[in-house]
Formats: C-alpha cells, structure tokens, sequence
C-alpha cells in the first residue's frame, strides 16, 4: 500500500480511554502485508480495543487512526484539543484534503 495522509491520535494517556491525548495528521506507511502501519517512531497494528483501533506493537498504547475528515472534525466535538498537522503534509493536507490552499502555513487543524 502506498503511504497516505492520516489521523492518529493516542487514546491511551493519562491511565487509558482520553479523548485529549496528542494528536497528529501525517504521512503513514504500510507493511507489506498492510497488517502494521509506521509512523514516526510507531508501529501500530490494527485491533478492536477499548478506546481505539490500534495498538502501538512497543509500548501497548492504544491510537485511534483513520482518515482525516474534509470538515477538520476528527476530534470528539467534546474536546477543544489541537491537532498537531506535520510539516512535510502541510500543503497537501490543506489543499488536497479540506480544499482551503490559503492555510498551508498552518500547523493545527
């Protein structure tokens, strides 16, 4: 699978089921078998747990990964925390995905 654009979020901070844990829209890459995917210094691999839908193969933390939405409502509308976008996706991320060019300047979403 080629890399893609997603949204990750730790679920697991702070003793478990957060919905304020860090976030991040960025550029992951799959494994061969497109089991595990890498990001950053993570490997996740898809499971149904209780707050998310992958655990990190290393530390056992549980993410919450998918794609990120047009409207930039990937968060709980409960919680107001940001939502770090990286660098290198930046103009994509706001070109291609929420169609708005003039914010490519802009680290959250």
């Amino acid at each position: 699978m080629k890399p893609r654009i997603m949204y990750i979020e730790l679920k697991s901070s702070q003793g478990g089921g957060s919905d304020n844990g860090p976030a991040w829209i960025g550029k992951v890459a799959y494994s061969k078998t497109g089991k595990t995917l890498y990001y950053r210094d993570l490997r996740l691999q898809r499971a149904n747990l209780v707050s998310g839908n992958h655990i990190d193969l290393d530390t056992g933390d549980e993410y919450w990964v998918s794609g990120p939405k047009k409207n930039g409502q990937d968060r709980y509308p409960w919680t107001s925390a940001p939502v770090e976008i990286d660098e290198d996706i930046r103009e994509e991320y706001w070109s291609t995905i929420r169609g708005d060019p003039s914010r490519a300047h802009q680290a959250l979403a």
